[in-house]
Protein backbone atom coordinates (compact mmCIF):
# COMPACT_ATOMS: atom_id res chain seq x y z
CA UNK A 1 0.00 0.00 0.00
CA UNK A 2 1.00 3.42 -0.92
CA UNK A 3 1.24 6.20 1.52
CA UNK A 4 -0.40 9.58 0.18
CA UNK A 5 0.60 11.60 -2.43
CA UNK A 6 3.42 13.93 -1.50
CA UNK A 7 3.45 16.92 -2.91
CA UNK A 8 7.23 18.33 -4.15
CA UNK A 9 7.53 22.02 -4.57
CA UNK A 10 10.56 23.72 -6.49
CA UNK A 11 12.71 23.70 -3.46
CA UNK A 12 12.38 20.01 -2.74
CA UNK A 13 13.09 19.28 -6.27
CA UNK A 14 16.35 20.93 -6.22
CA UNK A 15 17.29 19.52 -2.75
CA UNK A 16 16.52 15.86 -4.10
CA UNK A 17 18.86 17.07 -7.36
CA UNK A 18 21.50 18.39 -5.05
CA UNK A 19 21.33 14.61 -3.25
CA UNK A 20 21.46 12.82 -6.40
CA UNK A 21 24.77 14.54 -7.42
CA UNK A 22 26.58 14.62 -4.48
CA UNK A 23 25.40 11.10 -3.04
CA UNK A 24 27.72 11.74 -0.26
CA UNK A 25 27.19 15.38 0.74
CA UNK A 26 25.84 16.24 3.88
CA UNK A 27 23.29 18.70 5.33
CA UNK A 28 26.10 21.78 5.49
CA UNK A 29 27.49 20.44 2.52
CA UNK A 30 24.03 20.77 0.56
CA UNK A 31 22.66 23.44 2.17
CA UNK A 32 25.45 25.35 0.42
CA UNK A 33 24.62 23.60 -2.73
CA UNK A 34 21.25 24.33 -2.50
CA UNK A 35 21.26 28.07 -1.09
CA UNK A 36 19.21 27.33 1.95
CA UNK A 37 20.05 27.17 5.82
CA UNK A 38 21.30 23.59 7.21
CA UNK A 39 18.09 23.46 9.34
CA UNK A 40 15.73 24.08 6.87
CA UNK A 41 17.43 21.24 3.99
CA UNK A 42 16.87 18.79 7.43
CA UNK A 43 13.30 19.97 7.74
CA UNK A 44 12.71 19.07 4.47
CA UNK A 45 14.85 15.68 3.95
CA UNK A 46 13.04 14.61 7.01
CA UNK A 47 9.87 15.42 6.02
CA UNK A 48 9.93 13.70 2.64
CA UNK A 49 12.08 10.60 4.49
CA UNK A 50 8.75 10.17 6.96
CA UNK A 51 6.06 10.86 4.05
CA UNK A 52 8.22 7.95 2.70
CA UNK A 53 9.80 9.63 -0.55
CA UNK A 54 12.79 9.22 0.61
CA UNK A 55 13.28 5.72 1.11
CA UNK A 56 17.43 4.93 1.48
CA UNK A 57 20.58 6.58 0.74
CA UNK A 58 22.30 3.17 -1.42
CA UNK A 59 24.39 2.43 -2.11
CA UNK A 60 22.70 1.71 -5.51
CA UNK A 61 23.95 -1.96 -6.65
CA UNK A 62 24.41 -3.14 -10.21
CA UNK A 63 23.54 -6.95 -10.21
CA UNK A 64 24.74 -7.82 -13.28
CA UNK A 65 27.99 -6.43 -11.81
CA UNK A 66 27.93 -8.43 -8.73
CA UNK A 67 27.05 -11.57 -10.82
CA UNK A 68 23.58 -11.98 -11.85
CA UNK A 69 23.87 -11.16 -15.14
CA UNK A 70 20.46 -13.26 -16.16
CA UNK A 71 17.39 -11.52 -15.58
CA UNK A 72 13.90 -12.51 -16.25
CA UNK A 73 9.74 -11.06 -16.10
CA UNK A 74 7.67 -13.79 -14.43
CA UNK A 75 4.04 -13.42 -14.97
CA UNK A 76 2.19 -15.66 -11.76
CA UNK A 77 -1.08 -16.17 -12.25
CA UNK A 78 -2.59 -16.94 -8.74
CA UNK A 79 -5.35 -18.52 -6.95
CA UNK A 80 -8.09 -16.19 -6.89
CA UNK A 81 -8.08 -13.79 -3.64
CA UNK A 82 -4.36 -14.65 -2.92
CA UNK A 83 -2.59 -12.04 -3.26
CA UNK A 84 -1.00 -11.37 0.46
CA UNK A 85 -0.47 -14.89 0.49
CA UNK A 86 1.46 -14.99 -2.63
CA UNK A 87 3.38 -12.00 -1.67
CA UNK A 88 4.53 -13.70 1.19
CA UNK A 89 5.79 -16.54 -0.35
CA UNK A 90 7.83 -14.57 -2.67
CA UNK A 91 9.66 -13.12 -0.27
CA UNK A 92 11.20 -16.54 0.57
CA UNK A 93 12.48 -16.66 -3.24
CA UNK A 94 15.97 -15.06 -2.98
CA UNK A 95 16.44 -14.49 -6.89
CA UNK A 96 12.89 -12.51 -7.10
CA UNK A 97 13.94 -8.74 -6.68
CA UNK A 98 10.46 -6.86 -7.19
CA UNK A 99 6.77 -7.78 -7.89
CA UNK A 100 3.69 -6.14 -8.15
CA UNK A 101 0.09 -6.53 -8.93
CA UNK A 102 -1.01 -6.29 -12.03
CA UNK A 103 -3.94 -6.05 -14.40
CA UNK A 104 -4.31 -8.39 -17.87
CA UNK A 105 -3.50 -12.05 -18.10
CA UNK A 106 -1.40 -12.34 -15.02
CA UNK A 107 -1.91 -11.53 -11.78
CA UNK A 108 1.77 -10.50 -10.30
CA UNK A 109 4.61 -9.96 -12.60
CA UNK A 110 7.96 -10.61 -11.32
CA UNK A 111 11.50 -9.48 -11.67
CA UNK A 112 13.83 -12.40 -11.23
CA UNK A 113 18.11 -12.20 -11.11
CA UNK A 114 19.96 -15.24 -11.58
CA UNK A 115 23.79 -16.28 -11.43
CA UNK A 116 23.14 -18.28 -14.79
CA UNK A 117 20.06 -19.66 -17.19
CA UNK A 118 20.64 -23.09 -14.72
CA UNK A 119 20.08 -21.13 -11.76
CA UNK A 120 17.33 -19.41 -13.39
CA UNK A 121 15.62 -22.52 -14.30
CA UNK A 122 15.63 -23.34 -10.65
CA UNK A 123 14.01 -20.17 -9.66
CA UNK A 124 11.35 -20.69 -12.25
CA UNK A 125 10.71 -23.73 -10.84
CA UNK A 126 10.29 -22.30 -7.19
CA UNK A 127 7.77 -19.79 -8.04
CA UNK A 128 5.47 -22.15 -10.38
CA UNK A 129 5.78 -24.64 -6.98
CA UNK A 130 4.55 -21.80 -4.19
CA UNK A 131 1.05 -22.79 -3.19
CA UNK A 132 -0.82 -20.35 -4.83
CA UNK A 133 0.60 -19.82 -8.60
CA UNK A 134 -1.65 -21.58 -10.34
CA UNK A 135 0.84 -21.43 -14.03
CA UNK A 136 3.44 -18.72 -14.68
CA UNK A 137 5.20 -17.47 -17.62
CA UNK A 138 8.83 -16.16 -18.81
CA UNK A 139 10.25 -13.95 -20.57
CA UNK A 140 14.40 -13.85 -20.53
CA UNK A 141 15.74 -10.22 -20.72
CA UNK A 142 18.68 -9.88 -23.22
CA UNK A 143 20.03 -6.63 -22.53
CA UNK A 144 18.94 -3.34 -20.73
CA UNK A 145 17.40 -0.42 -23.03
CA UNK A 146 16.22 1.71 -20.50
CA UNK A 147 17.16 1.44 -16.72
CA UNK A 148 15.29 2.33 -14.15
CA UNK A 149 15.26 5.62 -13.41
CA UNK A 150 13.30 7.31 -10.66
CA UNK A 151 14.55 10.94 -11.75
CA UNK A 152 12.61 10.69 -15.38
CA UNK A 153 9.31 11.68 -13.47
CA UNK A 154 10.57 14.04 -11.08
CA UNK A 155 12.65 16.31 -13.26
CA UNK A 156 9.60 16.14 -15.71
CA UNK A 157 7.93 18.68 -12.76
CA UNK A 158 9.76 21.11 -13.69
CA UNK A 159 9.70 21.35 -16.61
CA UNK A 160 8.20 23.84 -19.02
CA UNK A 161 4.37 23.36 -19.72
CA UNK A 162 4.36 20.92 -16.61
CA UNK A 163 1.02 21.75 -13.88
CA UNK A 164 4.11 22.47 -11.60
CA UNK A 165 6.30 24.55 -13.33
CA UNK A 166 6.48 27.79 -11.76
CA UNK A 167 3.62 30.09 -13.80
CA UNK A 168 1.74 27.69 -14.78
CA UNK A 169 -2.13 27.58 -13.86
Amino acid sequence: MHPPTFELDKLDISLLTAMRENPRAGELELSRVVGVARATVHARTRRMEEAGVIVGYGPDIDLAAAGFAVTAFVTLEIAQGALTETATELLSVPGVVEAYSTTGPGDVLCKVAARSHLALQETLLQLSSLSMVVRSTSIVGLSVVVAPRTWAPLSSETAPGSPHAPGHR
